[in-house]
């Protein structure tokens, strides 16, 4: 029986792309936590 081991392989510029939007992610979170922590709006301006 024969293996399919092109299936199982990732692709590493798609596990370089993940990795870079996990970290885009993040400072977005931080930046709205930032933004929250200094005016004490959600959205600054509009609630």
């Amino acid at each position: 029986m024969k293996t399919s081991t092109s299936s199982t392989k990732v692709e590493t510029s798609k596990v370089l792309a993940e990795k870079i939007n996990g970290r885009a992610a993040l400072i977005g979170v931080i930046a709205l936590l930032g933004a929250y922590s200094a005016t004490g709006q959600i959205i600054p301006g509009y609630l």
